[in-house]
């Protein structure tokens, strides 16, 4: 599973980097095409592009630093750094959500020439372009499991919504004249971001305030734990996610003080490839006897111990 982490990681980055160059430049392109269209559509969608842009770049920056080993001041090295750009993007795209009402606002009160020919034409490139990163980010990342690809994915779904919304409105206005349609559009995409960076921001937050992983059942893992023959009780129980697709448990397993060491690594052992198939791979686990738990009585040595799988995922 180490090696399927890696290949992830690999595809994840690759993806991201096509990405950023894509996006990238047509950011430049639309905006330039929106102050000469003067569509608050298109200026909008360069807008959230331009998130987009650094949303994929600050992507990028984490699974590179991601990728730095554990150090003694960094015990769990760099992974948490792609749920800091999680949350730096799902901040971001609220907060241009807020700037495109307030522009919207003030074009419904006075609606400006746009020229719609051009808005039509960027649009259309801009909705091709973002068809085609949202396929490369869909088909070559983990948008599913990682916080930081999914964040950079809805980016990018946000923005082909916005080049909808852009061609819709630069018709409604070449062919019934209608000047609202401008803002209407970029409302509607405001609306959109809005949504997502929230989602994003309120899932980041719940890793780093060391959440249980939304793909763990508690009570589940504390049946599995307490189904292993040998084991009288557990508490002090602890899930939380390293970063995307990384689970750790820690806990206190209560057992018969008669238990050789070689008894105590079983059972280890068990619960740890349990826990496994319930994808958590990096577990620690305390032993204590049942007369005496929360006391010195070490069952045997090792017995606070971290999991070997638990390097390798």
């Amino acid at each position: 599973m180490g090696h399927d982490h890696d290949h992830t990681h690999g595809a994840n980055k690759k993806a991201l980097l096509i990405s950023f160059i894509l996006i990238t430049g047509f950011m430049i392109i639309e905006a330039v095409g929106g102050f000469i269209t003067n569509s608050l559509a298109l200026l909008s969608d360069a807008g959230h592009m331009l998130s987009d842009s650094i949303s994929l770049g600050i992507g990028l920056l984490a699974f590179t630093l991601g990728e730095r080993v554990a150090n003694y001041s960094k015990t769990y090295g760099y992974k948490r750094f792609e749920i800091l750009a999680a949350v730096f993007n799902g901040v971001t795209l609220v907060l241009i959500a807020l700037y495109i009402f307030y522009e919207a606002y003030q074009r419904f009160i006075n609606p400006p020439e746009v020229a719609s020919t051009g808005m039509l034409i960027i649009a259309v490139i801009g909705l091709l372009v973002n068809i085609l990163v949202a396929w490369i980010l869909m088909s070559k990342g983990d948008t599913e499991e990682n916080l930081n690809m999914r964040a950079a994915f809805l980016h990018v779904i946000g923005d082909l919504l916005g080049s909808v919304g852009a061609i819709i409105a630069a018709l409604l206005i070449m062919f019934f004249d209608w000047g609202w349609a401008d803002p209407l559009a970029s409302v509607i995409v405001a609306l959109l971001v809005l949504i997502s960076g929230w989602r994003v921001t309120k899932d980041s937050v719940h890793v780093l305030m060391e959440g249980t992983p939304k793909n763990i059942d508690f009570e589940e893992v504390i049946k599995t734990i307490k189904n292993v023959k040998g084991i009288l009780g557990v508490h002090d129980l602890h899930v939380w996610s390293i970063t995307s697709g990384k689970n750790a448990l820690s806990c206190h397993a209560v057992v018969d003080g008669d238990l050789s060491i070689n008894d105590c690594q079983k059972l280890l052992r068990e619960i740890e490839h349990q826990l496994e198939h319930k994808e958590i791979g990096h577990v620690t686990i305390q032993l204590e006897n049942v007369d005496h738990p929360h006391e010195d009585s070490l069952i045997c040595q090792n017995n606070d111990r971290t999991t070997p799988h638990g390097h390798h995922h």
